[in-house]
């Protein structure tokens, strides 16, 4: 029988992709949001091979592309006066004509992107300044239940088959189902400092991408604009509160920033969002009509875009579930199989290489790291053209955090 329904809860850049692509599938979709309005805070910004995969299902590569840019790599660095390269990753897509090459934009802008393509999609509807405030899923009844608090301040019920948890980091709907301590895996004792911000990093010879190696001052430079709008991200040490770190980033800038004698006028900040940094994941990713996708199911550190990348994997691995069973290709045991699927691949790879690429910075010395990381040893190897290349029809490592669940498809 085809869904009546499905609710939506979060309108971060998971959650409105889901309900594009499940309202594309003709299935009439409802996207309930708490905040007033689209989160503007630095985040994720690279959009993977396999991301812009999904982004073409939902229709928006096209304005993707034409809005942001192609990178042309990522290197590793020593903080040394030269900010030395150690080694070069060139972009794994160089043929201008592949669509689904890395490209960048700011989360918030793709974030307009999507919800522009929502309002044309008359079977999806964004409802703003809506809150969770109880689940209700009752086997015997034919819908799950959401007890929503509205503009006014009253509370007003919204059913439907199935409603999915997108709603982020710290979901509530994860809680109400597992209640709001409970979140298997841990949080790293060290605390992440994220910026927007402009400064003439092309001066010095930086490339698109690079991580920065050190046991105190590690850091990522990033350009994810094409007007040279820059993501900086540092280490902070934990328990410092919001106004200590705002206080102490001009010193951190001066120490990060290339150059001699750098001041507070040389640079321009847009944006600054601290935030810790955890390494979690579920136990479930369904429960009964309920299911959890992205931060809402899992987290982990940011360095490698391992966390934006698999979220958005979920989402392909749900939307061909959901579109299955309201085409009758599938029955609802297939929402198993993407729970079990999922979380596989967080423990697999997610947390493991998320987990690696963020201890690389800080755990090993900088003039050791080729002969101590393999994975830098490779890089090296791959930059010299010692090793082969990968022979066709190799998956990219983003392609691998994909799940094709059409597979599973009875008819």
């Amino acid at each position: 029988m085809p869904l009546s329904k499905v609710i939506v809860v979060g309108a971060g850049p998971s959650g409105l992709l889901l309900t594009i692509l499940l309202a594309k599938a003709g299935i009439p979709v409802e996207l309930l949001e708490m905040t007033r309005a689209l989160d503007t805070n630095p985040r994720a910004s690279h959009y993977a091979d396999s991301s812009c995969r999904e982004f073409e299902r939902a229709g928006v590569l096209d304005a993707l592309i034409a809005r942001g840019f192609f990178p042309n790599g990522v290197s590793w660095r020593k903080m040394d006066e030269d900010r030395t390269r150690i080694v070069r990753l060139i972009n794994a897509h160089p043929d201008e004509s592949d669509r689904y090459r890395m490209v960048c934009l700011p989360l918030d802008q793709l974030g307009i992107l999507l919800e522009t393509e929502l309002k044309t999609l008359p079977n999806a509807t964004v409802k703003y300044h809506h809150k969770v405030v109880a689940l209700h899923d009752d086997p015997d009844k034919p819908q799950v239940t959401l007890d929503v608090e509205t503009p006014d301040g009253s509370v007003q019920q919204f059913s439907a088959d199935y409603v999915v948890g997108c709603d982020g980091g710290n979901s509530t709907m994860r809680k109400l189902l597992f209640g709001a301590s409970v979140f298997p895996g841990f949080t790293w004792d060290k605390q992440i400092v994220a910026t927007n911000m402009y400064y003439d990093f092309d001066k010095y010879g930086y490339d698109d991408s690079q991580f920065f190696v050190h046991p105190e001052h590690w850091h990522m430079v990033a350009k994810i604009q094409a007007d040279g709008l820059t993501r900086l991200t540092y280490g902070e040490v934990g328990g410092l509160t919001h106004e200590e770190l705002l206080a102490r980033m001009p010193q951190k800038y001066a120490t990060l920033l290339p150059g001699d004698n750098v001041t507070p006028d040389q640079w321009k900040v847009v944006n600054f969002s601290p935030y810790r940094v955890h390494q979690r994941c579920v136990d479930k990713m369904r429960v009964g009509r309920v299911l959890l996708a992205a931060d809402a199911a899992h987290l982990c550190n940011p360095f490698g875009g391992m966390g934006l990348t698999g979220g958005i994997a979920d989402i392909g691995s749900l939307y061909d579930s959901l579109a299955g069973i309201h085409q009758g290709k599938a029955d609802d045991s297939i929402l198993d199989i993407y729970c079990r699927e999922r979380r596989r691949i967080w423990h697999d790879q997610i947390n493991p290489i998320s987990s690696v690429n963020m201890e690389r910075l800080f755990s090993i010395d900088a003039d050791e790291i080729v002969e101590k990381d393999p994975f830098i040893a490779m890089v090296r190897k791959m930059e010299r053209g010692e090793l082969p290349p990968p022979p066709p029809g190799t998956k990219s490592p983003t392609e691998a955090l994909m799940y094709d669940m059409t597979q599973h498809y009875t008819d």
